[in-house]
């Protein structure tokens, strides 16, 4: 951890207090505090969480063997947002300070930890049209959209973890319209640098094109429900979301479009056009929810190649995937949920086998998702590997 970094950050929230008019401290889980100008022509609420997790793991074939167990500070996080100037130009920045925030250095980051999560301005130019500009999440698949602190189980699944496009730095166009008094439709473009988050060193590839539209029949959900895990509101009406996504990275040179390993070969990168589909819809009423998630990804051609012609061993993560989620509230504090997860390699590019994994959750939460504990336990079928078996106990804490 670059502890200089952190004493910049905190020497600025410090300088903010001092400069400030009005200094006030929030609702628990709502911020720190809030900070605005002397003539009101900024915001700025600043909050912190953490995620504490651990995990055991044992090879399950044959009896319980090999175990495995580690506890780590999975998400350590600052959080800081408002507008500028006037509320119709918002930002948000987030920095994460955890080992598993940051990720690895690299040549194409200037050898610097990846500190930044989101640095983004969003400006509502008109009417319902607002205009996003900075490195914040693609308009990809439901559940890498829902904040990491606000899901149903301990983490997201496999498809996210196998098939998201997560963070890339560029610009997106958000739209919404109503077709009727409760039927809602959301529009989102985005064109991006498309090789991930922080890059700071040259773009290799094309660039990254993504469009999502959602469709809502039955209205909004309660407090932007559709992107939080559970239905703590426990809607008195049914709510349905229904969303679409297309991604086309052109010349992509990682092997999961703008995520996974770079594709090395004798003359620097290969590169080729990958293309990423989901599909996503999230229900919800009186304390049900159900979340339902399909992705595919393809690649003009999946093959890494040198320059004579030869496979340099890599390939594109070429496949689909499927996950179906749900839940039922228990008590106002209590809920047990599920999950299924199958993974289809193209077996012909990547060689692997199919994945399908089991998952029984159960949470606490003390205050919504803002103060919580989650446990599940996972069944992970491997074909041709040896089937494991996981289990996980996390607490979340936001301020």
């Amino acid at each position: 951890m670059n502890y200089k970094s952190i004493l910049i950050t905190l020497s600025m929230v410090a300088f903010l207090s001092v400069n400030a008019q009005e200094t006030n401290a929030p609702k628990f889980g709502k911020g720190l505090f809030n900070l605005v100008g002397k003539d009101s022509s900024f915001t700025m609420n600043i909050g912190a969480r953490m995620q504490f997790l651990g995990t055991s793991q044992w090879d399950s074939d044959g009896g319980l063997t090999n175990p495995e167990s580690n506890m780590l500070v999975r998400r350590a996080r600052l959080k800081f947002g408002g507008y500028a100037f006037t509320p119709k130009l918002q930002y948000k920045l987030e920095l994460g300070l955890s080992n598993r925030d940051i990720g690895k250095a690299s040549a194409f980051t200037n050898e610097a930890p990846k500190y930044i999560l989101d640095a983004v301005v969003k400006w509502n130019f008109s009417g319902n049209w607002v205009l996003w500009f900075g490195q914040t999440k693609l308009p990809g698949n439901r559940e890498r959209v829902i904040s990491s602190g606000n899901l149903q189980q301990v983490d997201r699944s496999l498809l996210n973890s196998r098939f998201n496009i997560d963070r890339d730095m560029g610009m997106q166009l958000r739209h919404k319209f109503k077709l009727s008094d409760t039927f809602i439709v959301k529009e989102a473009f985005s064109i991006a640098q498309g090789e991930g988050r922080n890059i700071t060193t040259g773009n290799l590839g094309g660039h990254q094109y993504t469009a999502r539209v959602e469709l809502y029949p039955f209205g909004n959900f309660a407090s932007k429900g559709d992107y939080k895990g559970s239905d703590l509101k426990f809607e008195e009406k049914p709510k349905l979301a229904v969303g679409f996504s297309y991604d086309f990275n052109n010349d992509a040179v990682k092997n999961r479009s703008n995520q996974g390993s770079y594709m090395t070969n004798d003359t620097g990168f290969y590169s080729t056009n990958i293309s990423t589909l989901f599909i996503d819809a999230m229900y919800k009423h009186k304390g049900f929810s159900f979340m339902a998630e399909y992705a595919n990804r393809d690649a003009e051609d999946p093959f890494a190649k040198n320059s004579d012609g030869s496979l340099t061993g890599d390939e594109v993560q070429v496949g689909n995937a499927l996950n179906l989620q749900t839940g039922y509230m228990l008590s106002k504090t209590v809920e047990l949920s599920g999950r299924y997860t199958n993974i289809e390699w193209d077996k012909t590019v990547t060689g692997k086998g199919a994945e399908n994994q089991y998952t029984l959750g159960l949470s606490k939460y003390i205050v919504g998702h803002k103060l919580k504990v989650q446990t599940d336990l996972s069944y992970l079928d491997l074909t041709g590997k040896t089937n494991q078996l996981l289990y996980r106990l996390q607490v979340d804490i936001h301020f």
